[in-house]
């Protein structure tokens, strides 16, 4: 199997000189863990501290990983969502049931971290996990998180998004503070999604070769009373080729379209009756080879309360909205389900291999596809997902895209 975390390319993600992420694992989406942030399962093997979504970690952590049986296959922890992904230097035991970061080693303050686990079991299956957590922000100041990633190459659908660690209330004097530009030049606009994240995007997909420059000017701007800007920083990205795939859910296939032509047509199994696949347009913001689904994140839960299922090593997984919606490699159903009907718990599935083939239809899309690709959903029973749910922007036309603005 190839690299069993993610994708190069990395994230989605920037902030300040000490940087971000995005929390969760997956359950048709995520399965987190949590130190002042999401409860730890019980039978979780992976144990990982700080908790998923912790906050205000300190310079000196603590920083860990542990095992209760089996072997660290590897350990990334990294600096996201900043002007530069930083990786924490660290060493798995002799034993393989512990990791710890390399002596002398610090978080950046103001910063988000991701963890990412592979461990093997003693029968020698894979066992993924992803947290984050965030870094202490000095008292009276806030920062925002943001993606894409600095010098990063992505689709054509990519929105540029700012998750604030404090409540804006002037928002006006925050986003006039953010310059989003293009070469070529197009008009891009803000819009708040309540009082802590902020969002930029043109009228239409970015054009391909497009350069755009992120720059942020926040430095000493009053958020509100007593809380000021800290990060004064330019950021750039550059859009790559254009890729859009429509799933079909009734007629269980997803077009591929590259640069307006045909790639292919792919047999997909979309959302079961009973949990629907969201109709819309949505963005990839995460990729990894391999990672965990447990329903039980997602609300999917039976009597005793443990998960509907719960996957170790989904391949392939491709996140599409925050609230769980992925596209994945899926090897355990019939290969004759694809392309005929629905049965998962809301996200789209494409046939795979266990451990992952590139030979796959799902290995096949996850090769070919960016972060910042259109994935966009028809004829499902289900609503449009929420312009707010991942970099769902899209579903807003220009001018209630526009009106979201504090400049307006």
């Amino acid at each position: 199997m190839r690299h069993v975390l993610k994708r190069a390319g990395r994230r989605a993600g920037l902030a300040l000189a000490g940087a971000g992420l995005i929390a969760g694992l997956a359950a048709c989406t995520g399965a987190g863990d949590g130190g002042e942030g999401k409860p730890r399962s019980p039978d979780e093997t992976i144990q990982v501290t700080p908790r998923d979504g912790a906050k205000d970690v300190g310079p000196d952590g603590p920083l860990a990983v542990r095992l209760t049986g089996g072997r660290l296959e590897r350990v990334e922890v990294t600096r996201v969502e900043a002007a530069g992904s930083a990786e924490v230097p660290g060493r798995i035991s002799g034993d393989g049931l512990r990791w710890a970061p390399e002596e002398g080693a610090r978080l950046g303050l103001a910063a988000k971290y991701s963890v990412d686990v592979v461990a093997l079991d003693e029968q020698g299956r894979r066992t993924a996990r992803h947290t984050t957590f965030t870094t202490a922000v000095p008292e009276r100041r806030f920062i925002g998180y943001f993606k894409p990633e600095n010098r990063s190459t992505v689709g054509t659908g990519m929105i540029v998004s700012f998750s604030f660690n404090r409540a804006i209330e002037n928002r006006a004097a925050v986003e006039r503070a953010i310059r989003v530009t293009s070469d070529p030049p197009v008009e891009v606009a803000g819009h708040w999604f309540g009082a802590e994240r902020l969002d930029f995007r043109p009228r239409a997909y970015w054009k391909p070769g497009t350069k755009v420059t992120v720059d942020m000017r926040l430095r000493d701007v009053a958020a509100a009373p007593g809380s000021y800007g800290i990060q004064q920083k330019r950021i750039t990205f550059t859009i790559g080729r254009s890729q859009v795939s429509t799933v079909d859910a009734e007629a269980h296939t997803m077009r591929v379209v590259r640069d307006g032509a045909l790639l292919a047509e792919v047999p997909i199994t979309a959302g079961a009756p009973r949990t629907t696949t969201y109709n819309g347009k949505m963005v990839v913001t995460e990729m990894y080879d391999v990672t965990r689904m447990n329903g039980a994140t997602v609300g999917f839960t039976t009597k005793d309360g443990r998960g509907e299922y719960d996957i170790k090593d989904v391949p392939h997984a491709i996140r599409l909205t925050t609230s769980g919606t992925f596209l994945h490699g899926n090897y355990w159903a019939e290969p004759e389900t694809f392309g005929s009907e629905n049965v998962s718990h809301g996200c789209v599935g494409l046939r795979d291999d266990k451990g992952g083939s590139s030979e796959s239809p799902a290995g096949w899309f996850f090769d070919r596809t960016l972060i910042g690709d259109v994935v966009e959903v028809v004829n499902s029973k289900d609503r449009t997902v929420a312009p707010d749910n991942g970099l769902g922007g899209w579903n807003l036309d220009w001018e209630r895209w526009r009106a979201g603005s504090a400049l307006r």
